[in-house]
């Protein structure tokens, strides 16, 4: 069962995911790029010295990005569950309720972890070559609010999407932009270190929204 319910996730959202994927990578790339061409013309001492003083960190074009492919991927993967009324076939399934509910977000979680993958790898790749191992910990660390701020965004979607009012799916608006402002409340190089480890199971526990809503759906609630 696991295993065809991740395909029937695979095959709605393949599409969307290789498109992700490669603007994730030219955005990467083109950030990158960037910092090739100021090196160029600036030289890599300037830019150690950038970064160390200014917590300068040359990748900031993707600071959105992440949550623009979240927030995109669970549209795409949940928005049709709803609109054609397949989330009736799926609950009627010989499953617990609860674990089909977790286990489409994760399907959608686990692409994304593979899409997010090849930008870190990017970075983690070329930026050593020119940089030390704190100032590639400094942009690494930097972005990762970025990161979980995708992943945020494709749980808060998720639940909105799932629940069955319109009238609660606009209070569900209204609360998941303000918990994604949480992921953008400081700017500054590694600004969020301390915190990360908590950031990181605050994002993790927002998948227990979408039972909520599942729960919501199952009872019958409509406008």
């Amino acid at each position: 069962m696991i295993r065809a319910v991740f395909y029937k996730e695979w095959i709605k959202t393949r599409w969307f995911l290789l498109l992700a994927t490669l603007f994730l990578m030219g955005i990467t790339g083109y950030a990158l790029l960037r910092v090739s061409r100021a090196m160029a013309l600036h030289g890599v001492e300037h830019l150690w010295v950038v970064m160390v003083q200014k917590d300068a960190i040359f990748v900031d074009l993707l600071t959105y990005i992440p949550l623009m492919i979240g927030i995109g991927l669970a549209a795409v993967q949940f928005f049709p569950e709803m609109q054609n009324k397949r989330l009736k076939l799926a609950l009627h399934l010989p499953y617990s309720r609860q674990k089909m509910t977790l286990l489409m977000p994760a399907c959608g979680l686990s692409a994304l972890v593979c899409c997010f993958a090849t930008s870190y790898l990017m970075m983690g790749i070329y930026l050593p070559r020119y940089f030390a191992h704190e100032l590639v910990r400094r942009v690494l660390l930097s972005a990762a609010p970025w990161f979980l701020a995708g992943f945020a965004g494709y749980l808060l979607v998720a639940w909105i999407c799932l629940e069955p009012t319109w009238k609660r799916r606009v209070l569900n608006l209204i609360i998941a932009l303000l918990v994604l402002r949480v992921y953008f409340l400081a700017p500054g190089a590694e600004a969020y270190n301390g915190f990360l480890p908590w950031l990181t199971v605050y994002t993790l526990l927002l998948a227990c929204l979408s039972l909520i809503s599942m729960a919501r759906f199952k009872a019958g609630k409509q406008d």
